[in-house]
């Protein structure tokens, strides 16, 4: 039965799919290539912070705004859209007692614990994508296609969601096999030991990231001798980042979108720019971009990431204990689920963590806001490129909206709203006037001795 409601999916994706594959909208959504800097935000004795902030906001035009605006909003809906779907799903598995029946078949194959949960595992999370496909055709195709961000064909997005499933399916076996094994023996302390295994987990995903998870949807190549490689390892050097080439990725084939990062711990830290962020912007926007990036390896956001989310973890399984218990005992019967160790269990187990962790969205956005907010003043004073980084805000503005309420942008935002970044850049500016007028002089006169040299 459920192999025909999971192709029943697949197939109305396919249908959906390629019915609007030729029917995306060209939308004007970005600024045009190079760095935009207006007017009223050129440094100067008379420089305002609030008239240079209005200016580069208005480079958008009301329609964009607007655009920019539902794109985000209808962002707050879908999830709640996308945690009462995945709540349905895990229980019409448990319901139609497909969970109990996947156990029992792992049952029959071997008697070993362990090998009867990977093998449940490795069934349960294709399931789980298959029947998630229709929301996330919505989310990550159609509605990417209808607000003009996306370039993917339907047949290259389903491939690359095909193997993003593979790639979970093998890291979630592992996760799952290691927890209820920890159920097993540990009994009533499975939860701190499940804890400290989150950590590691965390950690080798990091790990493993830049060199082996990264390159299953993109081609990485080193970015040729140039302006860019030179100032990225200029800046990387300045900041003792331990990278000693450049990559760019062709991001171009999926979205519009710009984006870079410096991923990576341990020996496999890698620096690389999307080919959208070379081709449409200056090169101060990308010593912008990239000061940024690099302030959250500088400043070890990622090994405070892990324990963070270790911790929230930490906390989620241990509501799990002591919620899983009182439902077991209530719906245990009736879905077939023996005791806490039973892996029929999990799709119950699921919906009581993806629960707690959606009722902890908001504490969640506040620990990475705290971190985006950081790297932008770290990036600031690295790169010194204000113009830069207030022309990226406001690129990333055709996406996010620019101007939220104060209880909006605590709820939802995970990064600082653009007017907040554009009016951090132009106060930098304004505390900075000297130091910008001084590098450009220095540039000035280093092309006059360069000049000078050439004539001799």
């Amino acid at each position: 039965m459920h192999v025909r409601v999971g192709r029943c999916a697949l197939l109305a994706v396919f249908v959906l799919g390629f019915w609007h594959d030729g029917s995306a909208t060209e939308l004007a959504v970005d600024l045009p290539p190079g760095l935009q800097t207006p007017e009223a935000a050129m440094p100067g004795p008379e420089f305002d912070v609030e008239q240079a902030t209005q200016a580069y906001l208005g480079l958008l035009s009301p329609e964009q705004r607007e655009r920019s605006n539902e794109y985000f909003e209808g962002g707050y809906w879908l999830q709640l859209w996308g945690f009462l779907y995945g709540l349905a799903v895990l229980l019409a598995i448990l319901a139609l007692h497909w969970s109990a029946r996947m156990r029992d078949w792992a049952e029959r194959v071997t008697s070993r614990r362990w090998l009867q949960t990977a093998l449940y595992a490795l069934i349960f999370t294709p399931l789980v994508w298959l029947l998630s496909l229709p929301l996330a055709w919505y989310t990550g195709f159609a509605r990417e296609h209808a607000y003009g961000l996306s370039n993917h064909t339907f047949g290259g997005w389903l491939w690359d969601e095909f193997k993003g499933m593979l790639m979970v399916t093998v890291l979630a076996a592992i996760a799952i096999v290691s927890i209820y094994a920890f159920i097993r023996r540990a009994r009533a302390s499975w939860w701190a030991w499940a804890t400290g295994f989150m950590f590691a987990f965390l950690l080798f995903v990091i790990l493993i990231t830049p060199v082996f998870l990264n390159p299953i949807f993109n081609t990485y190549q080193p970015l040729d001798d140039g302006p860019v490689r030179s100032a990225v390892l200029s800046l990387a050097r300045a900041n003792e980042i331990p990278a000693d080439n450049v990559m760019w990725f062709d991001a171009s084939k999926q979205t519009k979108r710009i984006s870079a990062n410096v991923a990576g711990l341990f020996g496999t830290t890698r620096v690389s720019l999307n080919d959208n962020l070379l081709e449409r912007t200056s090169l101060p926007e990308i010593k912008a971009m990239m000061g940024h990036e690099m302030g959250h390896y500088v400043l070890n956001h990622l090994l405070q990431g892990a324990v963070f989310f270790t911790l929230l973890f930490g906390l989620g399984f241990l509501i799990l204990d002591r919620v899983f218990e009182i439902a077991r005992r209530r719906l245990g019967e009736r879905f077939g689920i023996r005791e806490c160790a039973d892996p029929a269990g999990l799709p119950l187990a699921l919906a009581i963590m993806s629960a707690f962790l959606f009722l902890a969205t908001p504490l969640i956005n506040r620990y990475i806001y705290s971190g985006e907010h950081a790297a932008d003043l770290y990036g600031l004073n690295a790169a010194r490129e204000p113009h830069g980084f207030a022309t990226v805000a406001m690129r990333l503005g055709a996406y996010r909206k620019l101007e939220p309420s104060p209880l909006e942008e605590f709820l939802f935002y995970d990064h600082p709203s653009g007017r907040r970044r554009v009016e951090m850049s132009m106060r930098w500016l304004k505390e900075n006037q000297a130091l910008i007028s001084s590098a450009a002089s220095s540039q000035a006169f280093g092309s006059r001795v360069d000049t000078a040299a050439g004539t001799q």
